[in-house]
């Protein structure tokens, strides 16, 4: 388990926002590449989290460039992700990294669903945090997907959680909301 420093697990919102925050201001301030962006300290509090630089980094770069996703979406997001994290792989980090080259092509669909073969695996990998830093999960493909079909982010998130291996479940569910 990862147990460099000692998480609080009552206020650790508030220490996210605070990240978040400064983020947003450090991206603002012209710093607009990953490496560096944030100090050992702060990637460390992270990893106890289950997080990483680009977990921030690509959030406040959209936010900056785009207006979203907002805090709000961010918090949501990485507490589906902390939740992962601490419930099932038990605080310990995934050596593991997706291939961002085998994601299925952006135009593909599952029962004319466009994006859905595309951001299960993105989803899962995020969950797990084993994307790359290449491949964002909330990307402004993954967005238009979410707003088309009425999902915030991190509802998505927790489904695809719940029907990890049966994606026919997960695109029953994303039918059932888009036709809400």
């Amino acid at each position: 388990m990862y147990t460099s420093i000692r998480m609080d697990h009552y206020t650790y919102q508030k220490r996210l926002k605070a990240i978040w925050t400064a983020a947003v201001e450090k991206y603002k301030a012209g710093h607009q590449k990953p490496e560096g962006f944030l100090d050992e300290a702060t990637v460390t509090e992270l990893a106890s989290f289950g997080l990483n630089v680009m977990d921030v980094f690509d959030y406040a770069e959209d936010f900056v460039d785009g207006g979203e996703p907002d805090f709000e979406t961010f918090l949501m997001v990485c507490e589906a992700r902390r939740d992962y994290f601490l419930t099932v792989q038990k605080g310990e980090l995934s050596e593991q990294r997706m291939d961002s080259s085998k994601l299925p092509p952006k135009d593909s669909e599952m029962r004319g669903i466009v994006w859905l073969p595309r951001i299960i695996p993105k989803a899962l990998a995020k969950l797990k945090g084993e994307l790359p830093p290449e491949t964002m999960y909330s990307c402004g493909g993954d967005r238009r997907f979410l707003k088309t079909n009425n999902i915030h982010a991190a509802e998505f998130l927790r489904v695809v959680w719940a029907y990890e291996d049966e994606h026919e479940k997960i695109a029953d569910w994303v039918e059932a909301r888009r036709d809400s």
